[in-house]
């Protein structure tokens, strides 16, 4: 049975993968009539939605292990994957079987060819549409999903859930969401539908955006970590946000949960994830605003237990490996900063790798702030990444090579048995890396 499950799993992910070149198509149509063909299986789900421009896949995991930790049935779609694209369907902390997701991914296409030529769904709206299709089926307390690009015209912003998130915006997917924060702002912030709950960490220009969504939709707005902005005329609370990293251990957080102080601990590397954290406590105070069973110590539970794997994600070795998929300038600065505090002792060589359409210059220059002792230059098997050798023209004497066992091998000779790799530049090169490294 686990042949059969294998094949049909490759048989779809090789489909998938075949015509990922297509790109990002932005629209609801196509969305919506596939969910019609299905039965609206939409119909009657509640929960979450995620957007923002990093952080919401973190939030979403942090949600989800507290939703898990107090007895309730979830359901969690993300995106993109490290591996396997089982790993965006999980149903109460367990992702979809290979067979599961073959067989669900087929029902849907078989389902997409019976619409009009004009409304062929892409590979990215048919896998919004089998997540949707397997929450319907699974029957979650909390359904919890993360937006893909953007969010007006992303095809998960067909759900209305009840609770809309922004975590933060910064500049990325400038060619389809603008090139300024608050274009950016509002594109994500039109995930929030009339009478929601929204809430944010954004900071302004991009609050600015948000609060006038919210006003416009009559949806409350809770800001995490920040004040309302002056003369917010709507529903609205601030939740503080602070807390400092404890190194490897993790974050600690002290903000508040139903009206009381609440102090709690994570799991997760890096000091940006305790504004993470607070946002995600905020989204379950909300979700108990709204009736589910969740109490502080499920809370609490919940963010000690939260793992999410591709950040900062450290795989002891000698030499150790920390692995991030940061893809944009912020994430990258994250990164860095993290990584300096952690790996202050060691010899810190890098293995990059990033896509072509990426802001490539500010990450590169955030990683020199490492002051690596080597650099290593690589590409994942992905048709949009960019070739080591352009990468090399940003970097002096790094080495180069297109196989990424070749690169690792390289990155683990130039570090020594004391010191660390930090692998980074994208999730299809952290996927890789950890896979490799059989810490998936």
């Amino acid at each position: 049975m686990a042949l059969v499950s294998t094949a049909a799993y490759s048989r779809v992910a090789s489909w998938l993968d075949s015509i990922s070149w297509r790109g990002i198509k932005p629209g609801l149509d196509r969305t919506r009539a596939l969910l019609h063909q299905v039965g609206d299986p939409d119909a009657g789900l509640h929960g979450v939605l995620v957007a923002g421009t990093n952080g919401k896949g973190s939030v979403c995991a942090i949600v989800d292990s507290v939703i898990r930790a107090a007895g309730l049935r979830s359901v969690l779609l993300t995106k993109p994957h490290l591996w396997s694209y089982t790993e965006r369907f999980v149903v109460d902390g367990t992702p979809l079987t290979d067979d599961g997701f073959a067989q669900l991914f087929d029902e849907v296409s078989d389902a997409a060819h019976a619409l009009p030529e004009e409304l062929t769904p892409t590979a990215f709206e048919m896998l919004t549409v089998a997540g949707i299709l397997l929450a319907a089926r699974a029957e979650p307390d909390v359904l919890v999903c993360e937006v893909g690009v953007g969010g007006r015209l992303d095809s998960t912003n067909v759900l209305d859930l009840g609770v809309a998130v922004v975590t933060n915006v910064d500049l990325d997917h400038r060619d389809l969401l603008g090139d300024t924060i608050p274009a950016i702002a509002r594109e994500k912030a039109a995930i929030i539908k009339r009478a929601n709950a929204a809430i944010t960490g954004a900071t302004q220009p991009a609050l600015g955006e948000i609060a006038a969504r919210a006003i416009e939709e009559q949806a409350s707005l809770t800001v995490v970590g920040h004040r309302l902005p002056p003369g917010f005329a709507g529903s609205g609370r601030e939740v503080p946000a602070a807390g400092e990293s404890l190194g490897w251990a993790g974050v600690r957080v002290r903000t508040e949960f139903a009206g009381a102080a609440l102090d709690v601990r994570a799991p997760l590397l890096g000091a940006h994830q305790v504004g993470n954290v607070a946002i995600a406590v905020a989204v379950c105070d909300e979700l108990r605003r709204r009736g589910r069973a969740i109490d502080r110590t499920a809370v609490a539970a919940g963010c000690a237990r939260a793992r999410w794997p591709g950040r900062l994600h450290w795989v002891d070795g000698r030499p150790g490996w920390l692995v991030d998929g940061a893809h944009n300038p912020a994430a990258m600065d994250a990164l860095v900063a993290a990584a300096a505090d952690l790996l202050r002792d060691r010899r810190v060589v890098v293995l990059f790798g990033v896509m072509r359409d990426k802001e490539r210059g500010p990450m590169v220059a955030s990683l020199r702030r490492l002051n690596p002792a080597a650099v290593v230059l690589s590409a994942p098997p992905v048709d949009r990444a960019a070739s080591p050798e352009e990468l090399a023209a940003d970097f002096t004497g790094a080495t180069v090579t297109h196989d990424v066992d070749a690169a690792m091998e390289a990155a683990a000779a130039l570090a020594g048995q004391d010191g660390a790799v930090v692998a980074c530049g994208s999730l299809y090169l952290a996927g890789e890396v950890l896979s490799r490294l059989g810490a998936l």
